[in-house]
């Protein structure tokens, strides 16, 4: 059976961690919000850059999300402040899935199985269409996804697949998934 994980379609990324609603201690002088530039004096702020800002100042270059309410990531480049999605958009690469041929966006989520990318909706066996879960057994035999079932049947007929012996798992490139 064989291993996969599920994850952005990009590459190497420059990010940095923020805390979100970090507790204003009490200060006898507010921080100054790196985005409009007044006083902070909300009961919650953001650190991330190594500056302070209002919750609804920190945004994407982009698109303007407020990035307080998408994660707890956000990614830098090009002097530019992004959201994941826009990030994986502006510098992710694209590439193939190995069961439908077709291009694969870089913001897309995919599952991978040892060097192959799938989009989430084609990872599934190709002999009865039994799209997976996650724990689940699968094998890939001639570059093939099959259930267990699938492989068992495999097995008995006397042709002579490669067992890989692997368990299905998910993951983001950056963060978890839910």
């Amino acid at each position: 059976m064989s291993d996969s994980t599920s994850e952005g379609n990009g590459g190497n990324q420059s990010m940095e961690m923020m805390n979100l609603k970090s507790e204003v201690p009490n200060m006898e002088i507010p921080q100054d919000c790196a985005g409009c530039g007044k006083k902070i004096t909300d009961r919650f702020l953001l650190k991330s850059l190594e500056r302070y800002w209002h919750e609804s100042c920190l945004r994407c270059s982009c698109c303007q999300c407020c990035l307080a309410e998408v994660g707890s990531t956000l990614y830098t480049k090009a002097s530019l402040i992004l959201c994941k999605r826009d990030y994986l958009r502006l510098f992710g690469s694209t590439g193939y899935c190995a069961a439908c041929c077709k291009v694969i966006p870089s913001f897309e989520m995919v599952m991978r199985a040892r060097s192959n990318i799938y989009h989430l909706e084609c990872f599934a066996c190709q002999q009865c269409s039994h799209r997976f879960c996650i724990g689940e057994n699968f094998a890939i035999f001639n570059n093939r996804i099959l259930c267990e079932q699938d492989y068992q049947n495999l097995l008995m007929s006397n042709e002579e697949p490669i067992p890989l012996g692997y368990k299905q798992q998910s993951h983001h490139r950056q963060g978890e998934v839910s």
